[in-house]
């Protein structure tokens, strides 16, 4: 079956012979993973009242660069992030060299990076012409400080990407053309729906459409069905069949569920999944796998209440930084094998963070007997011993 490299190589039309659609958001949510901070300048620095909106008619882009300009960043291994960078760089040097995404315009990159405060936030915006502009952010990089700020996401209200998002929106719409796409792939999917549901109303009217792809939700409770009300219509969900990471955390739009190529968590890789011409081939509904997964994590969480679950991310990342692992790549290369290492780092913590872990991780057992049954959790049964 054809997937989005075949599109992305393929394709000789350009954006004002086709309209922008869900393939170009899936190619354009993988490029937001490059580093693009040695070719693309900054947002420009914010001016209040006339100001501002004199600059922005003025001086409408700084510094921009063509992607097909910019596509040589992929000779540099430092540049490219992610857990499948060869299909991402692969993805930047077929896009540079297409008819439909060559001539985009990157504009206004931005990267903030802290450890201790758990941020990791990129963003760039792709500009067609005077047409529409596509607000891209970045998803979760490999290091352990992207992933510990999906954990945050489970218990805190909001987390500093989150926030660095909306106010990057605001910050950049002004110089950017009237039709706004915003979108991005797992966490950045996440922020670009934050960004939206977040910022001025002159701003979100300006927004044609959200993609989210494979992406978390958000903490129960923080947005209701009311706050989604102003987007009706123009948010635009994909997930694979057997998503997971698209399943955590609550989001009220349904999805436009997606055949893969894969298997289980490798479906979370865009260039995995099945197109038929300028779409992807979508399914009926999610599969069991991926339905036990939203109902147990939600019921979970739900069961285990914010307090405690910053304590069990805190242990838990305790854990994960006593297994060895030098980056996310070790962890979800190793599989099985690897999270038997990080329980087996649990046993050997402080007596109150192993305790922690092991009662978090029996509360998820009992939640998920329920739905999928004692015999099928036996084979793991080794976690709690």
């Amino acid at each position: 079956m054809p997937t989005l490299f075949d599109y992305l190589e393929t394709e000789q039309a350009t954006f004002d012979e086709k309209p922008f659609g869900p393939l170009d958001s899936a190619v354009l949510s993988q490029l937001s993973m490059v580093d693009f901070g040695d070719v693309v300048a900054p947002p420009p620095t914010p001016s209040g009242g006339v100001l501002r909106r004199l600059t922005s008619v003025l001086l409408p882009a700084a510094s921009p660069v063509r992607l097909g300009d910019a596509a040589h960043v992929a000779d540099r291994d430092d540049k490219v992030t992610g857990l499948v960078p060869e299909d991402i760089r692969r993805c930047l040097v077929a896009g540079g060299a297409s008819p439909r995404f060559g001539g985009l315009e990157l504009r206004y990159y931005r990267s903030v990076f802290d450890e201790s405060s758990h941020t990791q936030f990129a963003a760039c915006t792709f500009v067609w012409r005077d047409a529409f502009a596509y607000v891209g952010f970045r998803g979760t990089d490999v290091s352990f400080t992207g992933w510990r700020e999906n954990l945050d996401m489970a218990y805190r209200p909001q987390v500093a990407a989150q926030n660095l998002a909306r106010a990057y929106l605001e910050e950049v719409a002004p110089y950017l053309p009237r039709r706004l796409h915003v979108g991005g792939h797992s966490k950045g999917g996440n922020l670009a729906l934050y960004a939206a549901l977040t910022c001025s109303d002159a701003t979100r009217g300006r927004i044609e459409h959200v993609w989210s792809h494979d992406a978390p939700g958000f903490k129960r409770g923080l947005f209701s069905e009311e706050d989604f009300a102003p987007l009706d219509g123009r948010i635009h969900r994909t997930v694979p069949q057997d998503s997971i990471v698209g399943m955590l955390l609550d989001c009220p739009v349904e999805p436009h569920v997606v055949s893969s190529t894969a298997v289980g968590i490798d479906q979370h890789n865009v260039f995995s999944w099945e197109i038929a011409g300028d779409d992807f081939t979508y399914r009926d509904s999610l599969s069991d796998v991926s339905r036990a997964v939203r109902d147990i994590s939600a019921e979970w969480l739900a069961h285990v209440g914010e307090a405690r679950m910053e304590r069990i991310a805190d242990a838990v990342w305790v854990a994960v930084e006593a297994s060895g692992a030098k980056d996310m790549r070790d962890v979800l290369a190793g599989g099985a094998q690897w999270f038997r290492q990080l329980v087996e780092a649990s046993r050997r913590l402080d007596q109150e963070s192993s305790d922690i872990i092991r009662e978090a991780l029996g509360d998820l057992l009992n939640v998920a007997m329920r739905y999928v049954g004692r015999d099928a959790l036996s084979s793991i049964a080794w976690m709690w011993e």
